[in-house]
């Protein structure tokens, strides 16, 4: 009902007053077709693609994570922080990029704030980048490997999607009745997948490496394809398959409960171990996606804002991408205190310290929407797969997304270094795209909690979070220029560079302190790096702000007599 509330009345105040959205704006996807990346697209496929691209793993891992805290203060982020931050930031990043020929936002970073912020925007998005495919690849290969039965429907969907793109792209018809049946196929692949298990521990015992190699190596191999196709030959009809199976999950973990009588067993509040990490600020870092998320921006302005058909489209589809993944996030707080355990002591045992939590998040969510569909007659075994499926599916089409991204990344910051034989070669700048976050995937260590939470989720979430700031602080600026109300994008901007700061202080002096190589020298010269970037990033936005408030602009948003490359009104 609060989501329901924050889209009906805020998203329109922010559309209306904030971001000024016009229908007869004419938006990148039609000022530049080209069939490839600026594609005009009905707003229910954007939704699905920009959702599903969004979404991936990370709104289940880190409220099944945050809830070691207690799960009242894992809801009551995840509400307000969709409603007041992530559809602010997502809404917001779309519309600025609308007004800048669908440039990414790094790169509008340079238009608005300064030509540091856009090398500061670059470095942190880099980072981000490798630390979310990296992240991905991991979850996605352990799924896998634990979970051998949900190979075959993933991999198959991948030709089922890319036939329902042919058939769309060239028959022109409505993606919904198409994409619907490609769900039914999915699913109906997942008998087949129970069937016919694919292990590869076989082959990684023959070439001598761990089952999690050979997945990693065939994730990345796949991805540097599919970033390289047209994005309505498999992104968009394959999202949109996704974005279905929102709702489906949903549904199951609701009527699950219900049927089943579940109750919440886990604690309100909990009282954790002397020792654990505190709420302040980290609670606010590990749940990055499903409140608000910094790679958000990248996607709306990076593949997003190049699909738009209507400016006005931007609501429904940046604002309302927040709340299915704000909904998808108290799905997982469900799963993991309704739906796993059926007593307060099952439910201690699995959240015992912060490093089992951790390492145990994914699987407690499987397990949990398992039951939840066993409730409702599926046989637990097939409901474990369909749980392992929907994480996967989410997961692999962000690393799509995020390749892709990353791809665009690599040939900027090439362009700036004037390497300009790697920022016109997009074979070589794929290959890159792929091995800097394959090469971080496959580092060893972590400890208790297993490589993905011991070593790389500590940095995803700061980064994710300073990325968000950056990010709301062009908003920020462009809608003081506009002489608009900056206080929707202010606010939690300033929230963020607070609690990301002060978890990198926080993080660095654990990492200095730790046993392993990785934590010493992976870890903390990361976290000290993207420390300074913060405080850069927090100088950049206080003169801006102030900048911005004494100038004079045009209706684009660029200083009067500046030669900024953007569109106008």
């Amino acid at each position: 009902m609060l989501f329901f509330l924050g889209y009906r009345y805020y998203s329109a105040y922010l559309a209306e007053r904030v971001y000024a959205l016009d229908p007869g704006f004419l938006t990148p996807a039609h000022q530049f077709r080209d069939g490839i990346d600026f594609v005009p697209t009905n707003k229910h496929v954007v939704f699905g693609h920009h959702f599903t691209s969004v979404a991936g793993a990370a709104p289940i891992v880190g409220p099944a994570i945050a809830v070691f805290w207690g799960w009242g203060p894992a809801l009551a982020w995840i509400v307000l922080g969709t409603i007041f931050a992530a559809g602010v930031h997502d809404f917001g990043s779309l519309a600025v990029s609308l007004r800048h020929r669908a440039k990414n936002i790094g790169t509008i970073a340079q238009d608005v704030i300064s030509k540091r912020a856009r090398t500061l925007f670059l470095l942190i998005i880099f980072f981000l980048l490798t630390l979310v495919n990296a992240v991905f690849a991991v979850v996605i290969s352990n799924l896998f490997i634990a979970n051998p039965g949900a190979v075959i429907p993933i991999f198959v969907e991948i030709p089922l999607a890319m036939a329902i793109g042919q058939y769309i792209y060239k028959t022109r018809s409505a993606a919904l009745v198409p994409s619907i049946l490609g769900v039914i196929g999915l699913y109906l692949l997942i008998w087949v997948g129970q069937q016919f298990p694919i292990d590869l521990a076989p082959l990684a015992e023959a070439v001598g490496v761990e089952p999690r190699t050979v997945w990693v190596v065939i994730l990345f191999a796949y991805t540097f394809v599919a970033s390289r196709i047209p994005v309505w030959m498999l992104l968009q009809p394959r999202d949109y398959i996704n974005s279905h199976q929102l709702f489906i999950a949903l549904g199951v973990i609701g009527l699950g409960m219900l049927v089943g009588w579940n109750e919440i067993v886990a604690p309100l509040v909990n009282d954790v171990p002397d020792g654990s990490p505190s709420i302040f600020p980290f609670l606010f870092i590990t749940i990055a996606c499903g409140a608000i998320s910094g790679f958000h921006s990248l996607v709306s302005s990076g593949t997003t804002a190049k699909q738009i058909d209507k400016e006005t489209d931007a609501r429904y589809v940046g604002y309302m991408g927040a709340v299915g993944e704000g909904s998808l996030a108290t799905g997982a707080v469900l799963a993991v205190t309704a739906g796993v355990v059926a007593t307060r002591s099952e439910w201690e045992a699995l959240y015992p310290d912060f490093a089992t939590a951790s390492g145990g998040a994914v699987g407690n969510f499987v397990n949990g929407v398992a039951v939840f569909a066993n409730n409702l007659g599926v046989p637990l075994e097939l409901a474990v797969i369909f749980a392992a499926v929907v994480v996967i599916s989410f997961a692999a089409t962000t690393m799509d997304t995020g390749v892709r991204l990353q791809r665009y990344i690599v040939q900027e910051i090439a362009e700036l270094a004037g390497w300009h034989s790697l920022a016109r070669n997009l074979t070589l700048a794929g290959l890159v795209a792929v091995a800097v976050p394959m090469a971080m995937a496959l580092v060893p260590g972590g400890g208790d909690a297993g490589y993905t939470f011991g070593v790389l989720w500590r940095l995803f979430g700061t980064t994710n979070q300073l990325t968000a700031g950056l990010a709301l602080t062009v908003v920020a600026v462009w809608v003081l220029r506009m002489k608009r109300n900056p206080l929707p994008a202010v606010t939690p901007l300033v929230f963020l560079l607070a609690m990301t700061t002060w978890a990198l202080f926080s993080q660095f002096w654990d990492f200095t302190q730790g046993e392993s190589w990785s934590e010493r020298w992976v870890l903390a010269p990361l976290d000290a790096v993207i420390f300074v970037l913060a405080l850069w990033l927090i100088v950049e936005a206080a003169g801006a702000l102030r900048r911005g408030s004494r100038r004079e602009y045009d209706e684009a948003g660029s200083p009067l007599g500046d030669d900024s490359d953007v569109t106008t009104r």
